[in-house]
């Protein structure tokens, strides 16, 4: 049954000011998914400026569509934003003024019970965001080998129970739904720490969801693109939900932030690299005490902001 597209946008204020966006601007969210940030954002445009929306999930963007209809200056692209070079020579787009990337899962995609991607619906697995794609939860699951499963959940769940629930989702195999993973990751670790955790299912699901999607791949590559294509005085800001995303954010923030990178204690530059940003948050701005409590969501987000030199 197919739902009304809703996200609630984590830090929407924090977001918005944060971008200082000139209302003639050219403006590109990635990942636009149900429109809150894009919608605050074309409050601050006037009809000389441009919003380009990214989504790579079908639903999003036909929702967009719907919400934006009355709106002239809103540009709406499917696809993944790590291809984003590509997307915006076909959009003749040789510069922006700003860039937001939210890289959390929509409240819609979790909330909708067929996705697969939430262990609170016994649902097939699936946690495919883009749905076209013939990849999903099911192959990772149920054709990985251990070895393979095992590295996955250690290094995008940071899971340190991977070999043992790798293990009986081997032995378990067909697995086919999200109730029945839930019950083989909490079944594989002590009953401690499944009611220390409050369910052990999360870890998990994250590190399969991240597989499937290809999240982490070529994202600190596309982040320095994105840097390149920001005029003078623009600003780009990243929101992250997890450790692994944000660590790559830092990195590629500081790298750009950074001038000479020659080894320490090295008499002269030789290294000619100059920083072409400023962080305008050296540390990263957390939701609200108020914010969390109304949106548990928000409780793991970090934002990242630099400007353009």
């Amino acid at each position: 049954m197919e739902t009304e597209f809703k996200h609630i946008p984590i830090m929407l204020k924090e977001v918005t000011s944060g971008l200082n966006i000139r209302p003639d601007g050219i403006y590109l969210d990635c990942t636009i998914g149900g429109g809150g940030h894009s919608s605050e954002i074309l409050k601050h445009l006037s009809s000389k400026g441009k919003l380009i929306g990214i989504d790579k999930d079908q639903e999003a963007i036909d929702a967009c569509k719907k919400r934006f209809s009355e709106y002239d200056n809103v540009i709406l692209y499917k696809g993944d934003f790590k291809d984003i070079e590509n997307i915006l020579k076909t959009l003749n787009i040789t510069s922006l003024d700003g860039v937001l990337i939210d890289l959390g899962v929509s409240s819609h995609q979790i909330d909708t019970a067929e996705r697969g991607f939430s262990f609170r619906f016994d649902a097939p697995l699936d946690m495919r965001m883009d749905k076209s794609q013939p990849f999903s939860a099911m192959d990772v699951v149920n054709k990985y080998s251990l070895s393979h499963l095992t590295r996955i959940i250690s290094e995008y769940g940071e899971e340190s129970y991977a070999r043992s629930i790798a293990s009986n989702i081997v032995k378990n195999r067909p697995v086919t739904t999200t109730k029945q993973l839930a019950q083989i990751i909490e079944s594989s670790m002590p009953k401690k720490v499944v009611f220390a955790r409050g369910g052990a299912d999360k870890k998990t699901f994250q590190a399969i969801r991240i597989e499937v999607n290809h999240e982490l791949d070529k994202l600190f590559e596309t982040l320095q693109f994105l840097i390149t294509k920001l005029n003078h005085g623009g600003r780009m800001a990243v929101l992250t939900f997890h450790s692994l995303e944000d660590r790559i954010v830092k990195n590629a923030f500081k790298l750009c932030a950074t001038d000479c990178l020659c080894p320490p204690g090295t008499p002269i530059c030789i290294c000619g690299h100059k920083k072409t940003v400023n962080l305008v948050n050296k540390k990263p701005i957390l939701a609200s005490v108020e914010e969390r409590q109304e949106n548990p969501r928000s409780t793991s987000a970090k934002l990242r902001i630099i400007e353009k030199i």
